[in-house]
């Protein structure tokens, strides 16, 4: 197979997580005999500081081109502190979104057994956790209509949602849930917004050509408490756009980094495929940022090709760099390792994941690395 990669590193840690990823893929080219063609377009805070816009027409070309895109992180403090900007690094990924239809934002949410005491929460309440968040990501209050009186006294956004944007995702979450643990909860706000109530009303209704799967629903409130309380409960969740947004980055805490957590944006045509961090600029070209996130990104691309063996071994190398404290220090306190070198150890361990001769224990206890 043949793959045309869009590679849009953007603002922070971005590039240098984003590398890492494709130094994997260049290893599953290798073992797996596909292709990968990379190409690189700026967007986010570089984007304006080079062309004055977020997302460049140039980049949007690209990506749209292209058979997917991998995405590293956006966003700038000069931006984040200045709340009179009216231009931002943020613009150009919801615009992105809009643009290529993704509609479905798609976090699974793991417990590795190696890092349970990396969480806040206790062993026994996070051990086995295993459930995906399928974010309706291209309606709702992100995108509605903005509105600021001249006094700029006065703001409001409107929350808006359509059967059809509902229902497109919906399925999708369906179909999940009946390949899974065939359980699919509705987490929505139905006691106080009417967008809400239509969103149990078309899901309820979507539910009953799936009677092997399990539908229950919680009010976001119920459910950002019962992701602490007992994440094993659940199973595929479905909700809106910033009610995803929110308990998304709260479901990071049970895998002790957000530096963990991929994703994959979804749409009829395309495809985007990111980690859930931030841009994390206080760590920029520091070598200390965790690369997993962004090449577990990686796999989900292949799944999403239908490459399952290539995504398998990229998810191996990555449980072993884990199991063996190959990580960056957000994961292990003291860390030797940095963010090329956990990338190395990972895209080697997928050219052959059984051969340990390039970087064996020993040389790991002592932290020295033999990769060349």
């Amino acid at each position: 197979m043949t793959l045309k990669i869009a590679l849009l590193p953007g603002d922070g840690v971005g590039p240098e997580v984003l590398a890492q990823a494709v130094k994997c893929l260049e290893a599953v080219e290798e073992t797996f005999n596909q292709r990968f063609i990379f190409k690189e377009a700026p967007v986010g805070a570089i984007a304006i500081d080079k062309k004055g816009t977020p997302l460049p027409d140039a980049t949007l070309k690209l990506c749209k081109e292209s058979d997917a895109v991998l995405f590293g992180a956006i966003g700038d403090p000069k931006y984040d502190n200045d709340p009179d900007a009216k231009v931002r690094p943020e613009q150009g990924l919801l615009q992105l979104r809009k643009e290529l239809g993704l509609f479905a934002n798609i976090r699974p949410v793991l417990s590795h057994p190696t890092l349970l005491d990396k969480s806040p929460l206790k062993k026994r309440v996070i051990s086995g956790t295993d459930f995906v968040i399928y974010r309706e990501l291209t309606g709702g209050i992100y995108f509605g209509e903005k509105k600021l009186n001249e006094e700029g006294t006065k703001a409001s956004d409107l929350y808006e949602y359509s059967e059809a944007e509902i229902s497109r995702i919906a399925h999708l979450a369906f179909k999940a849930a009946k390949g899974r643990k065939k359980k699919l909860t509705l987490v929505d706000k139905a006691n106080v917004l009417e967008s809400s109530r239509l969103w149990r009303k078309v899901v309820k209704r979507i539910g009953e050509s799936y009677p092997e799967v399990a539908l229950d629903f919680l009010f976001v409130d119920n459910a950002a408490m019962q992701i602490i309380l007992n994440p094993r409960q659940f199973d595929v969740i479905l909700t809106e756009n910033m009610f995803g947004d929110i308990i998304s980055d709260e479901g990071s805490v049970i895998g002790g980094s957000i530096g963990l957590l991929a994703s994959a944006s979804i749409g009829e045509e395309n495809a985007l495929f990111e980690p859930i961090h931030g841009s994390y600029p206080q760590a920029k070209g520091k070598d200390i940022a965790n690369p997993i996130a962004s090449i577990l990104s990686a796999a989900m691309l292949l799944e999403h090709f239908g490459l399952i063996e290539e995504a398998w071994a990229i998810k191996k190398a990555v449980d072993k760099s884990l199991k063996k404290g190959i990580v960056t220090p957000d994961l292990k306190e003291n860390s030797q390792y940095g963010t090329n070198q956990v990338g190395d150890f990972i895209a080697h361990n997928i050219v052959d994941i059984e051969d340990d001769t390039l970087m064996n224990d020993e040389n790991i206890d002592l932290g020295k690395s033999t990769i060349i």
